[in-house]
């Protein structure tokens, strides 16, 4: 196979020459500039210029590369896990264009010669480590937008750029940074702040549209958290970050002494500053108004509700005491499966509603030779669901952590399924309110069990006068549950929800009727959950 000019290494000598390569850049699609860009990445760090020129190239680089980085990164954002061969190959090509990055700019540190009496060095240094405090963020916030399990090592790799600041004295020491923002400096602190606050927000229990929230308040924000040595050892705070372990910010042991490299987040700042905003929401001011992006104010009110605790580092207790658990529990995903384990038989139209779909008709019409005229026409296609099995890892009133190897259905965060417990006789409905991928392809969900026994049912939407020709779909009721204020309601398939749409409903081999839809209490990725009245 030939080798073409395009993937030989890019050698670069001036300034001139790579912002002419960089000017020339096919962002228009994003996979060629990609592929462009790492072509001069990698000959930055085969053979670097003079470190003024790497740094001022790889500072022109840092837009572009941040666009058609995204634009990869849209591929296997909200995939379901484990990722398909494609989408895991977008998400490796853009981890190690963060690590490049990171690489070259630390690359930058080695060759510039010390001058702490050089006020410009001084920034200079500040700014390097910031971009590698940057870069290294980049690489943690991508394996939680993908799901998957950190590398290891990658903590300590931030804690070390963060104690390299701390040791030069630079780690308040402003830094223009254009692609978080410019009408604000930001410093070393605030980079390795932020990371710290994604961190402690669960991640892993967030969509990508609420991450990218917490991302972009959390950058904005990060400035008012400052980071402080220990100076009383009498009082050790709740949580720490200990700059020689590969954590994060964690609760401190109540058993062990603090050690020298341990530092505490004082947060109060922010803390008040998430109470002025949701004081400011609830007085009507929009969020866009307030910078917080174009959404609805409901949404970014919960969302702060929920940030508001760890961000002040108040302990979350836990609603229900979680007991670890040895056991399989069974799975499955999708409504037709669904239905089919609650109830234990395929889901069918009702006499009433019997219709054939096109690719019956088109089947029944082709074979039509082959049928008994004296036995009625019927399409029984063998129903087979496939069913997982996921070991147990703990329990509570609530849910359920669990895990299995890569093989299985693909599960989405905030899908809804049916889980039959270790324990237990009957599936329950659960959503994926927790998941991650770990280094070994297996998968980690945490499940919250949705409130009452379920009960597997057809829903339609009904017209006026009745005659309805549309089919019905499977759908769940489940009852109130009043010891937990929880009202009776209808579990859907996300699309169908109208306020005060009337829908016919059937039970199989049971009742039939009419319930008018009500209000959403629970939302996800594939379903609704709707409160209803009985018509």
């Amino acid at each position: 196979m030939s080798t073409t000019a395009s993937d030989l290494p890019l050698t670069i000598t001036d300034l001139r020459s790579g912002s002419d390569y960089l000017a020339q850049l096919s962002l228009a699609n994003p996979l060629v500039g990609e592929r462009q860009l790492m072509r001069f990445l990698d000959g930055l760090l085969l053979a670097p210029p003079d470190p003024g020129v790497l740094l001022a190239l790889l500072e022109q680089a840092r837009a572009p590369l941040c666009f058609v980085e995204e634009e990869m990164a849209r591929r296997y954002h909200n995939r379901a896990l484990p990722l398909g061969n494609e989408e895991e190959s977008y998400f490796q090509q853009v981890v190690a264009a963060w690590r490049k990055m990171g690489k070259a700019y630390a690359l930058c540190a080695r060759l510039e010669r010390p001058d702490a009496q050089n006020p410009q060095y001084v920034t200079l240094v500040a700014t390097i480590l910031h971009r590698c405090l940057y870069y290294t963020g980049m690489i943690i916030l991508e394996h939680y937008r993908a799901r998957r399990e950190l590398p290891p090592g990658i903590w300590l790799d931030m804690h070390g750029y963060y104690a390299s600041a701390e040791e030069w004295g630079v780690a308040y020491t402003p830094v223009e940074d254009v692609l978080e923002s410019s009408l604000q400096a930001t410093h070393c602190a605030a980079a390795y702040a932020t990371l710290l606050l994604i961190e402690i927000a669960s991640p892993y229990s967030s969509g990508v549209r609420n991450l990218n929230l917490i991302r972009r308040w959390a950058g904005m924000w990060s400035p008012l958290v400052s980071i402080h040595k220990l100076d009383d050892d009498l009082e050790v705070p709740p949580y720490l970050v200990e700059l020689m372990k590969d954590v994060p910010l964690h609760p401190a042991a109540y058993n062990e002494e603090p050690t020298r490299d341990a530092r505490r987040l004082d947060t109060s700042r922010l803390a008040l500053q998430v109470t002025h905003m949701l004081s400011q929401l609830r007085q009507r001011i929009t969020p866009s108004q307030l910078g917080l992006g174009e959404e609805t104010s409901a949404h970014v009110i919960a969302l702060l509700e929920h940030l508001a605790r760890p961000w002040s580092q108040a302990a979350s207790p836990r609603r229900f005491r979680r007991f670890a658990t040895e056991g399989i529990a069974h799975v499955a995903v999708g409504f037709d499966a669904m239905h089919y384990c609650l109830t234990g038989k395929e889901f069918t139209q009702p006499d009433a509603a019997s219709s054939y779909s096109r690719g019956e008709f088109d089947q029944l019409f082709t074979f039509r030779d082959r049928v008994d005229p004296v036995q009625g026409l019927a399409i029984r296609p063998l129903i087979s669901f496939p069913v997982d099995e996921w070991n147990v890892i703990n329990h509570s009133a609530n849910g359920f952590r669990l895990t299995r190897s890569c093989a299985g259905q693909r599960i989405m965060h905030g899908q809804l399924m049916v889980l039959r417990p270790h324990d237990g006789d009957h599936f329950l409905l659960v959503q994926a309110s927790w998941l991650m991928q770990d280094e070994s392809g297996g998968l980690v969900v945490g499940v919250a069990t949705l409130p009452g026994m379920p009960t597997g049912i057809g829903i339609r939407p009904a017209t006026q006068g009745g005659g309805s020709i549309e089919r019905y779909v499977p759908a769940f009721m489940l009852p109130a549950v009043p010891a937990i204020g929880d009202e009776a309601s209808i579990v859907l398939p996300s699309g169908l929800y109208q306020a005060s749409r009337v829908l016919d409903f059937f039970v199989d081999g049971g009742a039939s009727g009419q319930l008018r839809m009500s209000h959403i209490l629970q939302r996800g990725t594939d379903f609704d959950r709707i409160s209803f009245q009985l018509l």
